[in-house]
């Protein structure tokens, strides 16, 4: 029997695209989401989504069934909006802005919990760099943002710590179980930024230490740790970046560790709103 948690499925992975992302949406395993998915072609008799390169797209009657779809879980979530209105229990939109790899890994669990607290707030993230944050913030056009390494007289809501390590390839001839930051910094270099002004050269400047011999500059991890694999350079990341599989490549800690913290801050004179105020003490008792 097909319940709720099928029609969401089946928006999710239309507006996601890939099984795996709508899964991790609606709080579901990937196995679990393709089973689910299966069942619901079973039960209905027609293939919904043409899976392809790892892709999920719609069938001309997927199409249709999602119509009915997103018209039954909107009749739903107006409902609730009513019946939230009747008890008091807050409702309205808290817009976020966050950089790519915070949103992907540090707040789905977060969301989700906030989610089955407050189902009358919809969180609306926006995907951005770290600069972009602050500008976002600044002109109030968000409510809260993930800022990086906030100083300590700004208030902010800790999100999580990450720590920056030293990607070589599998055969550099370093021996020591750690690498100090100079050393590091000195060898053929591929810097990566991830898009945000945090990062290699900033840690560099910070440290007084001399970044001369970049061979390259990317913006995505992942194409550091393929430059470092052709055995062009070493570089420095945070850890939470590293990929699940690294063969040809050699991870080391720093000897003196740097982490970077991952905070929210609220916008100018939105600290007492009624949403972020819920946000955030919910983000304090977790």
């Amino acid at each position: 029997m097909m319940n709720l948690m099928h029609w969401r499925l089946l928006v999710a992975i239309a507006e996601c695209g890939t099984i795996t992302r709508a899964a991790e949406q609606v709080g579901m395993t990937q196995s679990g989401a393709s089973q689910a998915l299966a069942q619901m072609e079973d039960m209905l008799g027609v293939q919904l989504f043409i899976r392809e390169s790892r892709q999920a797209l719609p069938t001309a009657i997927g199409l249709q069934v999602l119509e009915q779809a997103r018209v039954m879980l909107g009749a739903l979530a107006q409902v609730r909006r009513q019946v939230d209105t009747a008890r008091g229990i807050l409702q309205g939109s808290l817009r976020l802005a966050g950089f790519p790899m915070v949103l992907a890994s540090f707040l789905p669990p977060v969301l989700r919990r906030f989610k089955q607290l407050y189902p009358g707030i919809e969180v609306v993230q926006l995907e951005v760099s770290d600069d972009e944050v602050e500008a976002l913030l600044e002109a109030q056009l968000v409510d809260l943002g993930v800022v990086l390494n906030p100083p300590p007289e700004r208030r902010s809501w800790l999100l999580g710590v990450d720590s920056w390590v030293a990607v070589l390839p599998q055969d550099h001839p370093w021996q020591a179980p750690t690498i100090e930051l100079e050393a590091l910094l000195a060898q053929p270099f591929i810097l990566a930024t991830g898009g945000c002004s945090v990062n290699a050269r900033s840690l560099a400047l910070e440290a007084g230490v001399s970044l001369a011999d970049v061979r390259i500059e990317v913006r995505e991890w992942k194409s550091a740790f393929s430059l470092v694999r052709e055995r062009l350079g070493v570089t420095l990341v945070p850890e939470s970046t590293l990929p699940e599989q690294r063969q040809g490549l050699r991870v080391l800690p720093l000897s003196c560790a740097i982490e970077r913290q991952f905070a929210l801050v609220a916008a100018p004179g939105r600290e007492s709103n009624g949403l972020v105020q819920a946000f955030v003490q919910m983000l304090a008792r977790a």
